[in-house]
C-alpha cells in the first residue's frame, strides 16, 4: 500500500518501464495529480482543494516515511510532487493560469537553489518531512505563479 500510494498509484515508475530509468519520474506524478487537483476545485471549491491538498500532505508523509531512510528521496517516489501539485492548483480552475501555476511549481522543484526557501525545505526538516516540504514550497511558488497571471490575463 504505502509503495502505491509514494509512487502516486504506479506513475512514479511509468518513465523507468519506458526509458529504464527515473529521471522525468516527478514531472510524470505531477501530470496525473495536477488535473485531480483542478477536478476537485471544479466539484468542491477551493475549500475542497485545501482538504484534498491536505489529505495528500498526509499520505505523503506516511508512505514516503518507510522508504525515506533506506532510498532517500527515490526519484520513483511522487507522491510528494502530488501533494505540491494540490497546492498548486488551489483555487485555480482549467484556464491558462494553471498551465503557469504547473510550469512554475515543477521549475521551482527541479530547479530548487534558484527559488529561496526549497532547498531549504528539504534540507532543514528530517526523512518523509523534508522530501514532502520542498514540493509543498514549490507548489506555493506555482500557486503565486497562477494567482498573478489570473489577475494578468
Amino acid at each position: 500500500m504505502r509503495r502505491m500510494l509514494a509512487s502516486w498509484f504506479g506513475t512514479g515508475l511509468i518513465v523507468r518501464r519506458l526509458r529504464g530509468d527515473d529521471i522525468g519520474a516527478g514531472t510524470v506524478g505531477a501530470i496525473f495529480a495536477f488535473p485531480v487537483a483542478l477536478l476537485t476545485g471544479e466539484w468542491g471549491g477551493a475549500r475542497a482543494q485545501v482538504v484534498a491538498a491536505v489529505v495528500i500532505v498526509g499520505l505523503s508523509v506516511w508512505s514516503v516515511g518507510r522508504f525515506a531512510e533506506s532510498e532517500g528521496d527515490a526519484r520513483w517516489i511522487v507522491i510528494d510532487e502530488a501533494a505540491g501539485s494540490f497546492v498548486a492548483a488551489i483555487g485555480l480552475s482549467f484556464r491558462p493560469e494553471a498551465v503557469v501555476a504547473f510550469v512554475v511549481f515543477r521549475a521551482a522543484d527541479i530547479y530548487k537553489t534558484r527559488f529561496p526557501g526549497v532547498a531549504a525545505a528539504e534540507r532543514s526538516l528530517p526523512g518523509a518531512l523534508g522530501i514532502t516540504a520542498d514540493d509543498l514550497v514549490a507548489g506555493a511558488y506555482g500557486l503565486a505563479a497562477g494567482r498573478v497571471a489570473r489577475a494578468v490575463l
